[in-house]
């Protein structure tokens, strides 16, 4: 029997903030691949080069690392008064499993860029210089997100001089709005708790903020488990025995936010909760050997994401950072120094970056309405991307 022929599908690869995907619009995938199942995921899985024993991805367009492994998918607005839907799909890198629980704030900023060149939003409203205001319905968070596109002679202006501590070159820049940012349904903190005894086996019981914002969030104290805050990606991702304590620490604090119903499940949700080290602020070099002093930061953050330390901030987490920082007593607003604020500058491996967030407590409840952050896009590459025939038998 001979082997079928390739398919190309039309697809963009873009970059949005420090991460990397392969962007859709719904109506030109395979047919089968228009609606959620398993036809989608191994369509994905195999653009991606997943799942890939040798974690390289080489048959594919990843990366190997969480900040590569990302597809997008745009459509036709199912709510009122947006541009477009925007759903994100994690791709597993050694496993062949695709993660739709979350959403990826740093290629929301790419969303923008692509819904207005896919022709999601009406003509009428791109001015021909100035900024576009998409309106982004986040289908897996079902959360507003509103990104601000500028525009030069009617199209997209991707280059500036806007620089972003993880990304080498600079870009044009593009405020971001997460609207109501509490992930999914229920309190922003699932536990009632601004701080909660964790009890993990092996690790011990460690004072965590366990947040819903931008993304779930499990936040602890950096000393606790014997780090300083100020490691950078090899200091722990060389360390075997770290990363599966970071795991068991991520499971058990997916159950006591209500996530899974136990720590098994917790495999098959490897994008959703993070888990993320805070620690007062302190002088270090950041990746790129830049010095980044104690009084450049407000606190220090290292965020892992896919079982890896991440080189420098996923964007949801930076939401669930601002937030966390707004609300009195969390370990994120401890470390940064107590008290009320609207923003929050942290350091992370790659650098710095500066988040707003507003934060309320209403009937001893605790909400956020918005967290504002700046980020870069661009277009890396444009055309079709091509799959061998029998992926979808």
């Amino acid at each position: 029997m001979p082997n079928k022929p390739q398919i190309r599908i039309p697809a963009t690869y873009m970059r949005g903030g420090t991460s990397k995907g392969v962007f859709f619009r719904l109506q030109d995938l395979p047919e089968p691949c228009q609606s959620p199942g398993e036809a989608r995921d191994k369509l994905l899985l195999r653009v991606i080069g997943s799942p890939d024993p040798y974690q390289k991805q080489i048959d594919g367009m990843g990366g190997a690392t969480s900040s590569t492994s990302k597809t997008v998918i745009l459509a036709e607005p199912t709510q009122p008064d947006h541009d477009v839907d925007y759903l994100f799909g994690q791709v597993s890198i050694d496993k062949p499993f695709v993660d739709w629980s979350g959403n990826c704030g740093n290629l929301t900023a790419a969303v923008g860029a692509f819904a207005i060149n896919s022709g999601f939003v009406a003509k009428d409203r791109i001015p021909e210089n100035g900024t576009c205001t998409v309106r982004i319905w986040q289908a897996n968070i079902k959360k507003t997100i509103v990104a601000h596109i500028p525009i030069t002679n009617g199209e997209v202006q991707e280059t500036g001089d806007f620089e972003l501590d993880g990304v080498t070159f600079p870009a044009a820049e593009v405020q971001v709005e997460f609207m109501d940012p509490a992930d999914g349904e229920g309190s922003m903190f699932p536990t009632g708790n601004l701080v909660d005894d964790l009890e993990v086996p092996g690790v011990g019981t460690l004072k965590a903020t366990m947040i819903n914002a931008g993304i779930p969030t499990i936040f602890v104290n950096a000393e606790d488990i014997g780090y300083k805050g100020t490691e950078l990606q090899d200091d722990i991702n060389s360390d075997p025995a770290a990363l599966a304590r970071f795991e068991t620490i991520r499971a058990h604090g997916a159950v006591k936010m209500g996530l899974i119903q136990n720590i098994e499940e917790a495999a098959n949700r490897q994008h959703t909760p993070k888990v993320a080290l805070v620690a007062k602020p302190s002088d270090y070099v950041s990746s790129s050997g830049k010095s980044i002093g104690a009084e450049d930061v407000d606190v220090l953050v290292r965020a892992l994401s896919m079982g890896k330390l991440h080189h420098a901030m996923m964007g949801t987490a930076a939401v669930a950072i601002a937030t966390a920082s707004a609300v009195p007593g969390t370990l994120v607003n401890l470390a940064a120094g107590g008290g009320d604020r609207t923003h929050v500058t942290f350091g992370h491996p790659s650098g710095t970056l500066r988040v707003g967030a507003e934060a309320k407590e209403v009937g001893g409840q605790w909400t956020a309405t918005k967290a504002i952050m700046s980020r870069s896009a661009r277009v890396l590459m444009e055309g079709w991307v091509r799959v061998p025939g029998d992926t979808l038998i």
